[in-house]
């Protein structure tokens, strides 16, 4: 009499460097190589144009309309910021919040360029909690779209504290996954891989993963 088999080992769910390395050749060894966080080095550059701009916490409290004590974190990269709270502090330090994310300094001074190319490897990552993004050509200039690639951890909208929202328009298509974007005036819908939306980003929203594994989205904010 043969002997029963023996049942299969679950198997384990992707990571998201996993799931980025299916749509984007060599991310998986950016990965690796990057460090696990942004935030310590994002807190840096945003402390430093602080001082360059000679502005005290409490001013750039009143100006972006954040608590004085959450830029302080921010600033010590004890906490990350999300998309929202970064586009008031950038606007409260008139500086362009992509060149943030680049890895080391983006250089003053240059002559504007014609076109900006970035390899995946060089991106900063940088992780919210619900979400993993890395902002895309940070380093030209006076830009009038914010391109993101971003990983979805959320699963449900008890995951955010508060929703998401800054002004203009934004543009999403899934790369791998399914998600679903729920609007604060009740509205959602559904996209599946290679699906797309556009849509009005004043409106509060959130992204959450309706698939087994975290989703993957390219997202460009304008």
């Amino acid at each position: 009499m043969s002997r029963p088999e023996s049942p299969s080992p679950p198997t384990a769910s992707p990571t998201p460097a996993e799931i980025l390395a299916a749509v984007l050749p060599g991310a998986l060894a950016a990965e690796e190589r990057r460090a696990p966080v942004g935030k310590t080095e994002v807190g840096a550059k945003l402390r430093r144009a602080r001082k360059a701009r000679g502005l005290t916490l409490e001013q750039v409290a009143a100006r972006s309309g954040l608590a004085l004590s959450t830029i302080s974190k921010a600033e010590r990269g004890q906490i990350a910021l999300s998309y929202e709270k970064m586009l008031k502090l950038g606007s409260a330090l008139d500086i362009d919040l992509t060149r943030l994310f680049i890895v080391g300094d983006a250089p003053d001074g240059q002559p504007r360029p014609t076109v900006v190319k970035d390899r995946f490897a060089d991106v900063q990552h940088y992780e919210t909690g619900p979400y993993a993004y890395s902002v895309l050509c940070g380093a030209f200039p006076d830009k009038k779209m914010q391109p993101l690639m971003a990983v979805i951890h959320a699963r449900e909208a008890g995951d955010f504290s508060e929703t998401i929202r800054h002004p203009g328009q934004e543009f999403v298509m899934v790369l791998h996954g399914q998600v679903r974007i729920l609007f604060e005036n009740g509205e959602t819908i559904e996209l599946a891989r290679h699906e797309a939306a556009y849509f009005d980003s004043g409106i509060g929203h959130v992204y959450v993963s309706l698939s087994a594994e975290p989703a993957q989205v390219l997202s460009v904010c304008c």
